[in-house]
This record gives structure tokens, C-alpha cells and sequence, in this order.
């Protein structure tokens, strides 16, 4: 349930972004570092923005890559995963070389020189981090279409003649759906923290688009001054990433 809190917050301040964000995101002013105060409510950054409007709709830009990845990644992971683990033998050997070549390579770095590669857009992350994070959701997906192959009432639609799809399709993937659900949220959290991870090393959503990520990196050198331009956009993240990281532990 906190989780859930968490997530249709976050939720509902990206879709009513223009009706909670009290300024323009994009709108500079001469008020530099303001500290927080009834026209700003957690103050100005180094352009003279206001930081609680550019928070607001830096969730929309979060969301969208998280969400976004995730369904790359599953859209890659889960069909891999399930003809990996229902067919086995040398298929099951084939995917699981590639998926373990890919788990090998450090994730945040493999991004990096993608991204680095490609360039910094919203939709170039959104592919790169769902092609980083496929692996994580194949390897899942394989081991619980291994247990579901195995069972009982799978045989018996072999035996009546199942056709290998059908069964995929009418005994696999419902008895795996909730495990597939489960890593979507999970991936979900890592796709934003490593998104604002990539954004703090200069290659997330270019400016002046709000960026949580961008922002921390943004205040990283005013921190002594107004520490809010970079602590108010590190806690979004934070307890954005905790929300589905909740709804993705929490499920059996």
C-alpha cells in the first residue's frame, strides 16, 4: 500500500503537472538561488528557476523513461525467457549464453557508450536502458517458464496434442504473469535511478527539458549556498525509485 501511495502520487503530479507547478519550468529570472519563501516554494535555481515547478515536471520526464524502459525491456526479456525455458536443450544453451554475455557487461557503463554513441534524447534513453535491462527480465522469466513446464497440467496438454504456442500462450504465461509484473516495477525504479544517474554525468535529457538527474547535477556545485536546487530533485527520485521497488518486492 505505500508503494502504491508512492507510485499514483507520482503519478498524478506528472498528469496534473500544469495545474501544481506554480511558475513556468523553462522561465528564467533574475532571482538567482532564492531560498524558499511564498513565491518559491523551495526556491531558485542558478537560472533563476523555480525548482518545486521544475521537480513537478521532471516527474513526466522520469516516468516516461522508467515506464518506457521497462516495456523495452520486457518486450525483449519475456519472449526470450519463455522459448528459452518451455523449448530447452540447445535453444534454452543459445539464449542463455547471450543472456549471461549481456548480464557480464556493467549495465551503467554499457549505457554510457551507447548513449554517448547515440546522444542524449528522451527516446534514444528510453531504448538504451531498455536494451541495457532485457537480460535481468529473460533470466527471471526462464526460470519460472522452467517450473511452469514441469507442471502437471502442462503434460497433460502435451499429451492431448497442445501445440507449443498454444500451451505458451493459454498455460506459460498466465502462471508467470505475476512474476513478469513483479520485474516490470522493479525495472521501473532502476531505469529511473539510472537514468538521473546518466543525466548527473551530462548524458540525460538535454536541457532546459526538467530532469530530476540534471537538476542534482545542476546544484552540485551551489550546494552550500541553496542546497534544494539538487536535495529537492535527489528525494523525487529517491522516493519515486522506492515506490515501484516496493510494489516489485512485495509481490510473491
Amino acid at each position: 500500500m505505500l508503494g502504491l501511495g508512492v507510485i499514483g502520487a507520482a503519478i498524478l503530479i506528472a498528469v496534473l503537472a500544469p495545474l501544481i507547478a506554480t511558475h513556468s519550468p523553462f522561465r528564467s529570472s533574475i532571482n538567482f538561488l532564492q531560498v524558499a519563501s511564498a513565491s518559491h516554494w523551495l526556491g531558485t535555481d542558478v537560472l533563476g528557476r523555480d525548482i518545486f515547478s521544475r521537480v513537478v515536471y521532471g516527474s513526466r520526464t522520469s516516468l516516461t523513461v522508467g515506464i518506457g524502459a521497462a516495456f523495452v525491456a520486457s518486450l525483449i526479456g519475456v519472449p526470450i525467457g519463455v522459448i528459452a525455458g518451455f523449448f530447452g536443450g540447445r535453444v534454452d544453451v543459445f539464449f542463455v549464453q547471450a543472456i549471461d554475455l549481456f548480464i557480464a557487461l556493467p549495465g551503467l557503463v554499457l549505457a554510457l557508450i551507447i548513449t554517448a554513441m547515440v546522444g542524449p534524447t528522451l527516446f534514444n534513453l528510453v531504448m538504451i536502458l531498455g536494451f541495457v535491462m532485457w537480460p535481468t527480465v529473460a533470466r527471471l522469466v526462464r526460470g519460472q517458464a522452467l517450473a511452469v513446464r514441469e507442471s502437471v497440467f502442462v503434460e497433460a496438454a502435451r499429451a492431448l496434442g497442445g501445440k507449443p504456442l498454444w500451451i505458451i500462450r493459454k498455460h506459460i504465461l498466465p502462471n508467470i504473469v505475476r512474476i513478469v509484473a513483479a520485474q516490470f516495477a522493479i525495472t521501473v525504479s532502476f531505469a529511473i535511478f539510472t537514468s538521473a544517474s546518466l543525466s548527473f554525468l551530462g548524458l540525460g535529457i538535454p536541457p532546459p527539458t526538467p530532469d530530476w538527474g540534471g537538476m542534482v547535477r545542476a546544484g552540485f556545485d551551489v550546494l552550500s549556498i541553496q542546497p534544494l536546487v539538487s536535495l529537492a530533485p535527489g528525494a523525487a527520485v529517491a522516493f519515486t525509485v522506492f515506490g515501484f521497488y516496493m510494489i516489485g518486492t512485495s509481490v510473491e
